[in-house]
């Protein structure tokens, strides 16, 4: 005779066994698609941008006689080891050819054709680009690579495509645990990317004083908008640079209750978006906005695409994890 596994009638659960099942639910209960499709559109778009501005000028940044040679890039890596086709391009024409295939990669992971295939070569891309392109590199390419990473993992063509469209009844946007997967790991990543900016932050005396705010506005090299007029108004300055940097400490704690999320993702909004239009900074601030978009529930996306649109409402069932 067997032990049954099942746990007796009035007897608690372990509490490991309660961790289990949680960290399974979190990890591998099925998402739907739709918000990855969306971070697909808006990422690819960002991607595609910031490799049309380096064909400005490509062969000054990027060719044989570069600004910053290989030798001075590669040892801009420091211990680490650092590697790019780029490395090797003597040849102007060559190196065009790959610019043009990596601008070509980007537009199709936008659009969503063959996605599976371009969003693990838009990834390669964008990974060797930052690698040669060492010292001439800020925080979006980073956020950039990040985003298109993911994506590498997740089925994010399977809505809002090409793919999609050309599958048309034979395509499918069932939850799928790779979605969730990918979904989670972004959101994980953000969470890390908030916590470590704060603590970093702590280590200057700017951000215990409340004058952080006022050195980043009064700074003429990222000021697009004049905000100097706040310098009438300490306490107001004082109050923006502790709330910004307590909002950073508290993010990952309070972006997975669904309480305090859409909280936490409006002041996602404002604070990138203050960064964007006040110190010039629109494609970073819009790609960290982006990236918070993986805290949107498939269903809301759907709903606000749906909207956008003008279709009517899907019937279908969509995991609202």
């Amino acid at each position: 005779m067997t032990r049954s596994t099942q746990p007796t009638a009035g007897v608690e659960p372990s509490w490991a066994s309660d961790v289990a099942r949680h960290w399974n639910a979190f990890w591998f209960t099925p998402r739907a698609p739709h918000t990855l499709g969306v971070i697909r559109i808006l990422a690819g778009a960002m991607l595609l941008y910031t490799h049309l501005v380096w064909t400005i000028g490509l062969e000054d940044f990027l060719g044989a006689n570069s600004w910053l040679d290989r030798e001075t890039t590669q040892s801009l890596g420091g211990r680490y080891y650092v590697w790019s086709p780029l490395f090797h391009f003597d040849n102007p024409m060559a190196l065009w050819l790959y610019h043009l295939a990596s601008i070509a990669t980007m537009f199709a992971l936008m659009v969503g054709w063959r996605t599976r295939e371009t969003s693990i070569l838009a990834w390669l891309f964008a990974v060797s680009y930052c690698h040669r392109l060492q010292g001439a590199l800020f925080g979006l390419e980073q956020v950039n690579t990040m985003l298109a990473m993911y994506l590498m993992l997740a089925p994010c063509g399977a809505v809002y495509s090409v793919d999609r469209w050309r599958a048309g009844s034979k395509g499918s946007d069932k939850p799928t645990v790779s979605a969730n997967i990918a979904t989670r790991l972004l959101q994980i990543h953000m969470c890390v990317i908030y916590l470590f900016g704060a603590v970093g932050k702590m280590k200057g005396d700017s951000w215990w004083d409340g004058s952080a705010f006022w050195f980043a506005i009064a700074n003429l090299e990222y000021q697009s908008i004049d905000m100097t007029w706040m310098v009438r108004f300490p306490a107001l300055i004082a109050l923006v640079t502790h709330a910004t940097l307590f909002w950073e400490l508290g993010y990952c704690a309070l972006i997975w209750p669904k309480r305090t999320r859409p909280v936490m993702l409006a002041s996602a909004v404002i604070l990138h978006g203050g960064i964007a239009f006040c110190m010039g900074m629109i494609t970073f601030g819009l790609a960290m906005i982006f990236a918070n978009m993986s805290f949107i529930s498939p269903a809301t996306s759907k709903r606000i695409v749906d909207r956008l649109l003008r279709r009517p409402a899907s019937q279908s069932q969509i995991d609202a994890a």
